[in-house]
């Protein structure tokens, strides 16, 4: 894969429990299961993920950049976060905390610091009303007030909104409150109607909704405050004239789902994305260098030609590729089980 030569980045985003002290409307977790992995056997998966990482650097000479997302459910209802935090960044991972904010109070926001994690995500959905309709009452102030701690701990922090009809209207709203409480980002994505998510099929937005928001987001400019997206599609908005001059060539960019990253679950189930729940096998009996070599599911998520529709003919695959996820929870919902289908809100032309 072509990296311009800037570090390749790799990814993994480990979802520590499935616990969570909120119940949000959008959220992809279907039934929460209460089968965990120990701290002996993430020990050891953090090990074999960084000596994987190393032999690449090695073998093929190429630069990594590895990273390691610690999330839930809720990660601090995981009574050996810390301990997990810490043998993360003793192995070389950039490192982020992903949360919902509720439960930082002071002495974790000083602990975090203390660790030197690279940053902290903390899930908004827009202003207080709105927020609180979508994550259930009081969780807006729970989460500014978790805000405020890591910002005044010295923290990076994005905020990270989940778009869809139920907070669309609102955003300027919330970008004003993530520019007020000092974060350094404000990313945004979109509503994947997966887990309990499911229901909210009609409340996803559509392309001609989608476009003009995306640009009016992304647009703006705000001192001090990066506006980022981990949407493929959104992102291309910022690549208008540097689409690939060959397609057929998957490069770092678009979605990550096979290219950049893998999702490890409580139960040490390995997926591509936390959003695409197709098992790949299981860290606590599978090697994670063969599943990332010999999987069929991300052997086809790289390979163009099986792609359908749109998303298979278009000059920006290799920087796009559409959501997987929501590909695949759109063709579930209408009873197909295609991850490579084409993504339902894709609002560019080709």
């Amino acid at each position: 894969m072509a990296t311009n030569g800037q570090p390749f980045e790799f990814f993994l985003q480990w979802h520590l429990t499935e616990k969570c002290n909120l119940w949000c409307r959008h959220c992809y977790q279907g039934e929460r299961s209460a089968d965990e992995m120990p701290l002996p056997e993430i020990t050891r998966a953090i090990a074999e993920a960084s000596d994987m990482i190393r032999e690449w650097s090695d073998t093929y000479g190429i630069s990594f950049r590895p990273s390691m997302n610690i999330t839930g459910g809720e990660p601090f209802l995981r009574h050996d976060l810390f301990d997990v935090l810490k043998e993360a960044k003793n192995r070389g991972f950039e490192l982020f905390l992903l949360t919902n904010g509720t439960l930082v109070d002071r002495a974790r926001a000083e602990a975090l610091a203390g660790l030197g994690v690279d940053g902290v995500q903390v899930s908004m959905e827009g202003p207080e009303d709105v927020h609180d309709a979508i994550r259930g009452a009081g969780s807006f102030a729970a989460s500014a007030a978790g805000v405020e701690r890591l910002v005044d701990c010295g923290i990076p922090v994005t905020l990270n909104v989940t778009l869809s009809r139920l907070n669309a209207d609102h955003m300027k709203k919330l970008i004003a409150y993530g520019s007020h409480a000092g974060v350094r980002r404000i990313g945004f994505s979109r509503l994947v109607p997966s887990g309990r998510g499911r229901t909210m099929v009609s409340e996803m937005l559509t392309r001609e909704e989608l476009a003009p928001l995306y640009s009016s987001l992304l647009s703006r400019e705000l001192a001090g405050v990066e506006i980022v997206t981990g949407d493929p599609v959104a992102a291309q908005l910022r690549k208008r004239d540097r689409v690939s001059g060959d397609a057929g060539d998957t490069i770092a960019g678009g979605c990550a789902a096979g290219l950049a990253g893998l999702t490890i679950q409580s139960n040490g189930n390995i997926l591509p994305c936390r959003r695409l729940p197709l098992s790949l096998g299981n860290i606590r009996r599978d090697s994670l260098r063969e599943v990332w070599a010999a999987s069929p599911v991300l052997e086809a998520l790289r390979d163009r030609s099986r792609y359908r529709g749109k998303c298979g003919a278009c000059p920006r695959w290799a920087r796009c590729r559409g959501c997987r996820a929501i590909a695949y929870a759109w063709s579930r919902s209408r009873g197909g089980d295609d991850f490579l289908a084409d993504d339902p809100q894709c609002f560019l032309e080709t």
